[in-house]
């Protein structure tokens, strides 16, 4: 497969350093100070606060060109319309791992609906200068499994062989057929998660609030009331039920873990309050909630 992952961040850089390492044809898209970075040292990683960098030559572009097999499209909710811009006329199969909670329509509308795979990606980390630090695999990052689906919810063999590739290079990818409301009851909970993270200055700071997440719980359990459909994963229907001081105490733990804080929650910058309201934006366009 010849493949191109488009955005170069902390999860696109994951993924494009494991197909290359894995053998695969990928080239992976890169914009401004990021693309500079890029072309000098290549994708730099290291595995949460470990001081050893690992670096891996992943053949580094600024525009996509020709045809792809895949193209996997990593960036953050608010980029994704000059993305669909940018690939006006790229051949191949788009498949947006990302947080999105408007649904394929409008996706399909600019690139052609027979093209999109919609997924979400299960790594986190953050950026530290020009190295990714990710966070370290273990039991329950494991057990996570990264849902791709196509918007219709049908098993189509390109789905499979879309499946079958993230898997060979190590990640936990299943077919979701429920994708779209996989990533409502995503974005239900990651808008005020996140929102909660910024307001305190960091997970560890917001799990040092009982209130605080008090208030988050809240908000969260209303944006999953309000979806139009039972939550997917069903798990997110806890929220919905078990006592509020057993869920406070289990999401203060939550914000204290490594998971938490190598994540990517701790990031403040602009990027993440701009795809935080995007995100808000079109949960309150599909429900209703505010």
């Amino acid at each position: 497969m010849k493949l191109l992952v488009y955005g170069a961040g902390v999860t696109g850089s994951q993924f494009s350093a494991r197909l290359h390492e894995a053998g695969h044809d990928v080239s992976l898209l890169a914009r401004g100070e990021r693309l500079a970075a890029l072309r000098r040292h290549g994708v730099r990683l290291a595995e949460e606060d470990s001081p050893a960098v690992r670096q891996v030559p992943v053949p580094i572009v600024e525009h996509p060109a020709g045809g792809y097999d895949l193209i996997a499209v990593l960036v953050r909710t608010h980029q994704v319309d000059a993305v669909l811009e940018s690939l006006d006329g790229v051949e191949g199969d788009v498949l947006f791992l990302l947080n999105w909670a408007a649904g394929a329509g409008s996706l399909g509308a600019a690139i052609g609906h027979e093209r999109v795979l919609l997924g979400f990606p299960t790594v986190g980390g953050t950026m530290d200068g020009d190295v990714v630090r990710h966070r370290a695999a273990n039991a329950m990052t494991r057990r996570v499994a990264m849902p791709i689906g196509e918007p219709d919810g049908r098993t189509t063999p390109r789905l499979e062989r879309t499946v079958r590739t993230f898997r060979a290079i190590g990640f936990n990818a299943k077919p979701e057929p429920r994708m779209d409301a996989w990533l409502m009851t995503h974005a239900a909970f990651e808008v005020p998660l996140g929102q909660a993270v910024r307001a305190a200055g960091g997970p560890v700071a917001l799990a040092d609030d009982p209130d605080a997440v008090r208030g988050m719980l809240r908000l969260m359990r209303q944006n999953l009331a309000a979806l139009p459909t039972p939550p997917v994963p069903r798990g997110f229907a806890a929220l919905r039920t078990l006592p509020e001081g057993l869920l406070v105490a289990g999401l203060r733990r939550f914000l204290r873990s490594s998971t938490a804080v190598h994540s990517g929650l701790s990031d403040a910058s602009p990027a993440t309050a701009a795809e935080l309201g995007r995100l808000a934006e079109q949960i309150a366009a599909r429900t209703g909630a505010r």
